[in-house]
């Protein structure tokens, strides 16, 4: 990972998401909700669900290379390079913090 200055929480994430579900989804609130893809994914159960299926369809790298704080909000830019179509493609990763935990977080091109 670049030396981008990521809280703690964010960092954690990108983190575990180059290891599994599991790791993943205990980077979120108990009610934390994700949205990628068209799907909306609420509390660890349905967040370790959506990372495992991800992460059997696609062997991907996530590199964040920017990142900004707007309206209390963390918008991080990543590069996924991986076995999908488009790849390489940047991604926006918008991040709610909460009790030093993702509260929520949303997914696009």
């Amino acid at each position: 990972m670049t030396n981008l200055d990521l809280p703690e929480p964010i960092a954690a994430y990108f983190d575990a998401d180059k290891r599994d579900g599991e790791v993943v989804a205990r980077c979120f609130t108990n009610q934390a909700v994700v949205k990628d893809e068209g799907q909306t994914h609420s509390g660890h159960t349905a967040i370790k669900a959506w990372k495992t299926a991800a992460s059997a369809k696609y062997s991907y790298t996530s590199e964040p290379f920017a990142v900004e704080q707007r309206d209390g909000r963390y918008i991080v830019r990543s590069r996924l390079t991986g076995n999908f179509p488009g790849s390489p493609v940047d991604f926006r990763f918008v991040f709610n913090l909460e009790r030093g935990k993702i509260a929520s977080l949303e997914i696009t091109p």
